[in-house]
């Protein structure tokens, strides 16, 4: 693993320019799982994630001279927007390579802070090997994402900043993509604490490092698919590997559905926007993907809260069906003048309020209509009130 004084030179290069995140408790999931949790809160971080972090401390630790031919990185997430701060910080010129289907508000974001966004590629892999050439023909100096001794160092300040505030954590939890986060975080604690626990956790989309993990030997991943866009990693590093093979005690997977249950439940319980990879240690705890025990203390690594608003909106639509909050009916009707205020009024009396209606009579037989209505409903309970009165009052209808 790296050593400890790469990370304490790190947070000497990084004062003033991150913020010291807060560790928050947790006390509803601290319930649900019987140990104290808390909660690392690098979504609030300056440019909204850790990257930050491993992207300043890279470009700090460069001479003047390679620093003053610029640099240039691939992403199309948070370390595009690490690089780009760290950039316009020192005054040189930043470039990041993005994926063509990289949407708007991320290319703006890194444009705004002063870098140029260069859209490349039909995916990472993409735009990381012209990034390369790139930087090769335009002589810049490239920052990897997770790949870099400097890098990791800057990420294990994390690390730092945990031990200060909470030194007698026994377990800590941290989303696993690259690997460059949860191999600084590791490098710090095993040197300085390792009697505590350090568990990774990986995205069922995106399986590579917890196949190699298993298996000890690095396993090829052909795709990747998953929300957690920021662990999204098809390839796993062999560097990274060895490290996280050296320092990790457990790697465990989460599926999407686990992922964006997570994502809702900070958003309601700790009042937090974390995007899919920072919720997926969340997931972890919340779906008992390894054993907690008694009075443990759990340190739960939010990495990041970029999170695509349309994104959030599908996840709360999809959270407020399964958590019986909305349900959706399709009820055929007969074609005539009130058939839809009576409906209407049954479901007033039932206590549902409609949100939404649909009117389709081509799909209904002649004289009749098929009527799709959304409602917000109370609960398993409420719901099961709403159908068996609409079977008691006669009306044939679907669930959607």
């Amino acid at each position: 693993m790296i050593p400890l004084s790469k990370i304490m030179d790190a947070k000497a290069r990084l004062e003033g320019i991150v913020q010291h995140t807060k560790l928050a408790f947790a006390p509803k999931l601290s319930q649900i799982c019987g140990a104290k949790v808390y909660v690392k809160q690098e979504n609030l971080q300056n440019t909204g994630s850790f990257k930050l972090r491993g992207a300043f401390n890279k470009i700090a630790s460069l001479t003047q001279e390679e620093r003053a031919k610029g640099v240039i990185a691939s992403s199309a997430g948070n370390h595009a927007q690490g690089v780009a701060y760290s950039a316009k910080h020192y005054g040189i010129k930043g470039v990041i390579v993005m994926p063509e289907a990289t949407p708007l508000l991320k290319v703006m974001g890194v444009k705004e802070l002063g870098a140029e966004a260069i859209l490349k590629g039909n995916n990472y892999d993409e735009a990381y090997s012209y990034a390369l050439e790139y930087a090769k023909t335009h002589n810049l100096q490239f920052i990897h994402p997770f790949a870099d001794d400097e890098v990791i160092a800057g990420q294990g300040t994390v690390a730092l900043e945990m031990i200060e505030d909470q030194s007698h954590l026994t377990t800590i939890v941290v989303p696993i993509g690259g690997g460059g986060l949860i191999a600084g975080i590791a490098a710090a604690y095993k040197q300085m604490l390792p009697q505590v626990r350090i568990i990774g956790v990986v995205a069922e989309g995106a399986p590579g490092m917890y196949h190699s993990y298993h298996k000890k030997e690095i396993q090829k991943t052909d795709s990747v698919r998953t929300i957690a866009d920021g662990i999204a990693v098809r390839d796993v590093n062999p560097t990274n590997f060895e490290y996280i093979l050296e320092s990790v005690d457990e790697v465990v997977m989460v599926d999407d559905e686990e992922i964006a249950n997570a994502v809702l439940y900070l958003l309601e319980n700790q009042k937090l926007v974390v995007e899919g990879a920072g919720a997926s240690v969340v997931a972890a705890v919340l779906h008992h993907k390894f054993a907690i025990k008694d009075n443990e203390s759990l340190g739960l690594v939010l990495s990041g809260g970029n999170i695509d608003v349309t994104m959030l909106g599908t996840i709360i639509e999809k959270g407020l069906v399964r958590s019986h909050r909305k349900m959706r009916i399709r009820v055929t009707l007969i074609d005539k003048p009130g058939s839809l205020q009576k409906l209407s009024d049954l479901l007033s009396s039932l206590g549902a309020n409609i949100v939404k209606i649909d009117f389709d009579r081509t799909s209904a037989a002649f004289g009749d209509a098929d009527i799709t209505i959304m409602l917000e409903t109370k609960g398993k309970d409420h719901q099961n009130a709403i159908r068996s009165q609409l079977q008691k009052q006669g009306y044939v209808f679907t669930e959607v």
